[in-house]
């Protein structure tokens, strides 16, 4: 029987690469990497520990890059973790004047309670940054 034991990367539709690039660089201090596929074309992932994110531009055909039936923008729910507290998680983005949703909140995790404070990122997709007590 077939047990699938990590995620390798995720794939996020996004309306304007640069503009998603860079607020996720900016606001989750991500790593921006962008490199050449097989076709010739740039791609552009953004890297965290050992996890990678591709960003796919909705501009881009299926033929051009395999992907979903229905791709949209901005439907994705995410939950992020952190080693920083919530506290200056919220005083982090308070600095940088991203509005935050809701939080500091107490949510259950994979590996039990969890803090979370919800913010919405350039496609309005769901961005929850918790941490482990």
């Amino acid at each position: 029987m077939l047990k699938v034991n990590a995620i390798d990367h995720l794939v996020f539709n996004v309306r304007d690469v640069e503009v998603s690039a860079a607020w996720y660089v900016r606001v989750l201090g991500m790593e921006r990497h962008d490199a050449q596929s097989p076709r010739g074309d740039t791609r552009t992932s953004m890297t965290f520990g050992s996890m990678k994110i591709n960003l796919r531009p909705l501009t881009v055909s299926q033929e051009d890059w395999f992907t979903a039936d229905h791709p949209e923008a901005g439907g994705q729910d995410l939950c992020f973790l952190t080693d920083m507290a919530p506290d200056d998680v919220v005083a982090h983005f308070r600095g940088l004047g991203v509005a935050i949703i809701a939080g500091p909140t107490n949510k259950s995790g994979a590996r039990g309670t969890i803090r979370s404070v919800y913010i919405r990122d350039p496609d309005g997709s769901l961005v929850e940054v918790s941490s482990y007590a």
